[in-house]
Order: C-alpha cells, then structure tokens, then sequence
C-alpha cells in the first residue's frame, strides 16, 4: 500500500547520502528521508529526481540548500556582516526567520554568529524571555524557542561560553522548554532547581570546581533531556556540544586529582568504619562516577589519574569496600573496579600477590572477586557475569608482563593456583559429589556454567598449571556429571570443557580420561538424546569426528574398545563406523611391533653402516625380487605351507586368533630366513617388513587374493606390511640361480622364544601401550 506521496518539487534541495539515503525538507519544520535496502532503487530514484530538476544524477546533491542568485552570494562575500534587527518583543518573528534562513549556508551562519557574539544579542534575548513569561506572551516564547535552538545548531563554542554561564543557562533551559510542537511546556527548570540535588560527599573548597560540575551536568542534561533529537540535516550541528562537555570534564577530573586534600579525605571516610551507610554509598558512586570521567582523558594523563588512585590506596580501600554487606555498594565498587583491571591488570596483579604474603586466603582481594560472582543474588547474574569478565582479563597471559629478571605468567599463575582456584571450582565440586547435580536450579546451572567457561579458558591458556590441577583433583570427571543436567546449556558448556581438553591432543589428558573412563557421560548423554537432531546431538558427534580426523589413536582404541556396543548402530553419520575403521588399521600396523622395533636397533645401533651403502643392497634386492618372481609365487617351508592351508580355510578364526598366529609367524620370518652369501642387515629389514604378506602358500595366494580373513593378504588396501610396488606380489626367497634354502639358527631361536614368552605374560593393558 501506498506510505507516503511526495511531489519532486523543482526548487527542493534532494540530498543523496551514504548510496542507500536520499533526505529532503518540506516546508519548514518537515524532514523526510527514503531509506533504500539495496544501492541499486535508491540509484534508480535519484535519477529520476535528477531528471525532473535537469541535474546531472552523478551529483550527491541536487542544489545548495539555499537558493541565492550569484549576485546575492558576492554581496553576501563583501558585505561587512549580518545586521540582527533590533532585539524586541515586535520583531521576535523576524529575527527567528532571520535564524532559521541563515542555518542552510554556512557563510550565512557565519556572520550570525559573529553578529550574536558581537553585540552582546543572547543576553538581550533571555531578557525578552523574562518580559515573555511575564506577559504570558505563548506566541513570543515559541519564537525564542526557534531562535535558541537555532543558536545551538550554529555550533559555535564562544555562543555556548555565553549561554552556559552562571547567570544564563536556566534561561537558556528556560526558552527550552517551550517547543511548539508541544500543547504543555516542559518543567526542566523545577526539576533541575528542585529535585535534582547536588550532593557534596566531602566538601569541596574551590568555588571555579564547584561551578564547573554544576555547569557539566546541566549542560549534560540539556544535551540528552532539552533539546529535541537533532534531524538528518543537523546531526553534526552539535559536535561543539559534546566537546565543551568533554572537555569539561577533562578540566574537573584534573582539578580533583591535584587537590591531594580532598582524595586524603574521601580514601579515609571510605575505609573508615565509623562511615554511616548512606554516606558510604554516597562515597563510592562518587568515585565510580570519578573513574567514569577519566576514560575521556589522553593516554598519558589517564596514567597519572590512575597512579594518583594507586598511590592514595584505592585498592586497598575496594578490599573493605567489597567486604561489606551492602549490595549497592558493593556493585559501585565492583565498577570501580572493572576500570582498574581494564586499564592495567599488571597493578591489580602485584597488588593481590603482595598481599598475600601477609594475609590469609579468604580475605584475599581476588577471592572476594570470586565469592562475590558466586554469590550473586541477581537472578539473571548480571553482576556475576561481569566479574567472570574482570577475572578472565587478570588470569589471561597475554596481557602479562614478561621482564629480563621475572615473569609475571609464572608468578601469577602459580599463586592463582595455590591460592584461589579452589575457592573458584568449590561451588562446581560441591555439586558434583553424585551421580547427577544435586542442585540442578537455572541459578546454579548458570554459575556453574559460568565457573566451566572460566575453566574452558584456562585449559586453552595455562598450559601445566592447569593441566595438575584438572589431573589432580580429577576435575573432568566431576565436570561431566554435569552433562546429566536438564540444562542443555549447562550439559553443553561441560562438554566444551572436555572437547578443549581433547582438542590439545596432550597424552597425559588422554590417558587420564582413559583411566578414568570419561567417555561414558558422553556416550550416556549420546544415546539419552535418542535420535533428536539438536545442539548435543551435534556437538558430540563432532568430538568423536575430531578424534576420528586427527587419528588420536589412544582415544580411537579406548572409544571403540569399551562403546562400540553402543554406538555400532548408528548410521546416520559415518563417524563411529570411520572410528572403527580407524581402529582396525591401528591393529593391524600394530601386528609387527617386535619386528618393528628390532628392525630400529639393527639399523641404528648394531651395524653402524653409511646409508647410501644401505639404500644400495636393498635397491638389489629389491630388483632380484622384481627379475625373478613369477605371479603368485611364494616358497616357504612345508611346515608353514600346511599351517597357513589351515588358516586360510576359515578367516573368522583367523582373525580371531591373530595375535597368537602373529607371534608364531614372527618367529618363523626372523629365525628361518637367509640368503647364502647376503647375510647383510638390509635384507634382513626388507624381509621383516613383509610378515603375513610374505609367507603365504602358493594356492592361498592365487585362491583368495584379499580375503577379509587374511589381514595381510597381498594387495588388500591398508595392509599393514605393505610394500613397494615392486615387491608387490610376495616378498619371496629366490635369486637368478633358483630357490635358496632356508637356513635355522638354533641359538637365536632359544633366545627369541624367552623374549616371546616374556611377552605374553604382560599384562594386555601393558601390551596395548607397548604396542601404540
């Protein structure tokens, strides 16, 4: 439907403005402007307003605000200044029109200004406003609205100098409060002289300070409650508004610093015992808004206004403070505080570590941070948030200093582990002594949830620190109880606490959560969630697929080793089946450790050899291999020709048995194996790295190539003892004279079956890592 009809008049000035903004005036007091969502309509309707007024459509805007005629502008140029017409009550009209028409061209605005400051024009005018209100005279009071407002938007700092001395400004705020556009004028002047009140917390001496503060918060006031919101035209036409209450409060923060009487006073009143309440209260919101002011500072005298506090004890004095049990208070100082550590946290930092020298844990600055977060009665935990903010700055190493001869990481975090992380995860551990949480409230999930993001943190940022102490107080468990929440938020913040953990991909994680069996909260919660396809949902599968992806091995073999059960039947992600896969690979490498292991003590320690002669006898042995080797042939003893038959015949006992057949076939590839005339330890590798591969009968080889039963079977994909391509059929015994018998060391093989025997009573465990 149609929202607004607007006729292209010839003489408007359209204005085009950030591509998608094309703002315009009707009459006088009417501003419109036609938001556009993409640049390409607003292009499409300014040319047609450039079309209709012959403009060039490559123009921003159509026309100068105000329509002169050369002539009119070059007299304008020479014309000594702007004549105001005589400040009465008669001619109120015309010189509003005066203002308003002057506004658009900023050589008109300009003289005006100069006009206004030179004749000494807005005193006459508040006294017209006097006369005004006098005689009830609405329609002159409108008009003095106009030409005050007017003024405002000249934006001139010398006008401002005038209209906010002592002896205007209540007129000024007086002319303002009578819009036109409303039925009742507004009563700004009532409530600045009566209920606004001016609370002096410790006297202050100096008359020019005293009369600076009154002056900042009513210009501040006149700023956000008297003057209508500034229009599209004129919304940079008050900056100089903002800068004179800038720099005003520049100007009172210095004189209060330097008065050394005045911050003696109110640091001592502050911690002093005898202080009423009401009086405290007034203290601390003082110096909060004190803080407040001195973000508008530079750099260098925000570092002297902060030191100053430092020297004068404010600290200490937030310590007594936030000890008390008023929570208006206290929340005024938690303020204060956030400023502190936002500006340096290094000063927070060595304040806390000083102290604990000489005081007891519980009274420590910090963990009055921490116990305050934990005890916030705010049901939404606004206050507790905004502490676990100013924590997570003092604890996070990168805005730590590091000096020649100390660094402060080490420091801190070491006394932040003694000394206050338990006061931090106590409300966590008391809840957590069950099963499930013995409070499950929103209150408490959401502190908890706030303790685990603050402990997420740390995991990512503190390296050792936090790694003992999540080890020693095994802290992830009791942080996976958590998951049986009826929060999700809750379920889901522990398990981002762990899946950081196992994103570091640090073993002694590993093989603490393996030892403790920390993936049945999950997998509980896993399959609780049934087959909803939510954030839980989610978020677990991607654990198990980070893990699948980055092949943590001892985290794949734990996972399929003690839940496939419970996770072999779904589907509808490949992730569990691509763990199991995973793990079946890691098997089947791990089939040759003792070979493997052998294999490195030959090469590095026994024959201590130049590796190009190495490379060299196994590129021969290689290409004898490739020359000689007919399809599909193996030679092997008749004894392991009738034992593989065996095998072979049934592949689901075979695989079963793997781990006792491996070891037979490990002693009979080392200790029947050798070539007359290369007893060189080359060979000896190349052999080794064939295994199963290597020792299959002629008919096994040609009758079931690739058989699921026979892990190593020649050219299954993954084979654990694979080899290069040119051995690829079997790595069989041959040179170009015919087959080689193979040859037994009867030493050796007494010596090998100990060691075989030593294995096999360890432990599986035990073996398992051995293996990994």
């Amino acid at each position: 439907s149609l929202l607004l009809e607007s006729k292209i008049n010839p003489n408007t000035a359209y204005q085009k403005q950030q591509d998608t903004l094309i703002v315009w005036s009707e009459a006088e007091n009417y501003d419109l402007a036609l938001s556009f969502q993409e640049k390409a309509g607003c292009d499409e309707i300014w040319e047609k307003i450039c079309q209709v007024q012959g403009k060039d459509p490559s123009v921003d805007i159509t026309q100068d605000l105000v329509d002169e005629s050369e002539e009119e502008r070059f007299d304008d140029m020479s014309s000594p200044g702007l004549e105001l017409p005589s400040c009465e009550l008669s001619r109120l009209e015309e010189i509003a029109e005066l203002v308003a028409s002057s506004l658009p061209s900023p050589l008109r605005r300009e003289k005006l200004a100069l006009a206004l400051e030179n004749e000494g024009y807005i005193k006459k005018l508040l006294e017209l406003f006097h006369v005004c209100e006098d005689l009830e005279n609405i329609e002159g009071l409108h008009h003095l609205y106009e030409i005050i407002k007017g003024i405002f938007l000249l934006n001139r700092t010398a006008l401002f100098e005038v209209m906010f001395s002592e002896e205007c400004i209540m007129d000024v705020i007086g002319c303002l409060e009578y819009d036109p556009a409303l039925s009742q004028p507004r009563k700004h002047r009532e409530f600045l002289t009566k209920t606004a009140k001016f609370k002096e917390v410790i006297p202050i001496s100096d008359p020019e300070l005293k009369q600076k503060i009154h002056q900042t918060y009513r210009v501040q006031y006149i700023q956000d409650m008297v003057l209508p919101t500034p229009s599209v035209f004129e919304e940079n036409m008050l900056s100089t508004l903002h800068s004179f209450i800038f720099f005003n409060k520049v100007e009172i923060v210095g004189m209060l610093q330097e008065d050394e009487k005045f911050l003696t006073d109110l640091f001592a009143q502050l911690t002093d015992e005898a202080t009423d309440e009401e009086k405290r209260q007034e203290l601390v919101n003082f110096l909060k808004e004190f803080c407040a002011f001195s973000q508008t500072l530079q750099p260098q005298n925000r570092d002297a206004f902060f030191k100053t506090l430092s020297n004068m004890g404010i600290l200490p004095a937030l310590e007594v403070i936030l000890g008390m049990d008023d929570t208006q208070v206290r929340s005024a100082a938690t303020d204060i505080f956030s400023y502190l550590v936002e500006y340096n946290p290094s000063m927070v930092r060595e304040f806390v570590m000083q102290e604990a020298q000489q005081n007891d844990d519980d009274i420590l600055l910090i963990n009055l941070i921490i116990e305050h977060m934990i005890c916030d009665t705010d049901p939404e935990l606004g206050g507790a948030v905004q502490l676990m903010g100013l924590l997570r700055t003092l604890v996070d190493p990168e805005n730590m200093l590091a000096t020649a001869n100390k660094t402060e990481k080490t420091e801190f975090l070491g006394f932040f582990y003694k000394h206050c992380m338990h006061v931090l995860t106590a409300p966590l551990l008391a809840n957590t002594t069950e099963d499930k949480p013995s409070k499950d409230d929103f209150q408490t999930a959401q502190l908890l949830a706030l303790v685990l993001e603050l402990l997420t943190f740390c995991v990512e940022h503190h390296t050792y620190h936090i790694k003992n102490y999540i080890i020693n107080k095994d802290i992830l468990r009791r942080v996976l109880v958590l998951m049986a929440s009826k929060h999700a938020f809750l379920a889901l913040c522990a398990l981002r606490f762990k899946r950081k953990i196992i994103g570091l991909k640090d073993e002694f994680y590993n093989r603490y959560i393996m030892k403790s069996f920390l993936f049945e909260p999950v997998v509980k919660a896993f399959l609780n969630n049934g087959s909803r396809y939510n954030l839980m949902n989610s978020a677990i599968i991607e654990m198990f697929e980070f893990i699948r992806v980055e092949d943590i091995k001892s985290l794949t073999a734990h996972v399929i080793e003690n839940y496939w059960k419970a996770l072999e039947d779904v589907d509808y992600v490949q992730t569990f089946k691509g763990l199991k896969l995973r793990f079946e690979q890691q098997r089947e490498r791990q089939d040759n450790p003792k070979l493997d292991s052998m294999r490195s003590i030959l090469r590095n320690h026994r024959y201590r050899r130049d590796a190009r002669t190495l490379e060299d006898e196994e590129e021969m042995w290689f290409n004898a291999d490739e020359d000689d080797l007919e399809d599909g042939e193996a030679v092997v003893s008749p004894s392991d020709k009738a034992k593989n038959d065996d095998d072979i015949m049934d592949p689901i006992s075979k695989f079963m048995e793997r781990k006792k057949l491996k070891e037979s076939e490990e002693k009979e590839v080392l200790l029947k194996t050798n070539l007359s005339g290369r007893q060189s330890p080359s060979f000896k590798l190349s052999l080794s790295s064939g295994t199963k591969t290597n020792l299959t009968s002629q008919s096994s080889a040609t009758n079931l190539p690739g058989s699921p039963g026979s892990p190593g079977s020649p050219g299954s994909p993954g084979s654990p003892g694979s080899v290069p391509k040119n051995t690829s059929q079997t790595a069989a015994i041959t040179t170009k004279g015919g087959l080689v018998g193979l040859v037994d060391y009867p030493d050796d093989d007494e010596e090998d079956e100990e060691d075989e025997d030593k294995e096999d009573t360890l432990p599986l465990s035990k073996k398992a890592k051995f293996e990994s």
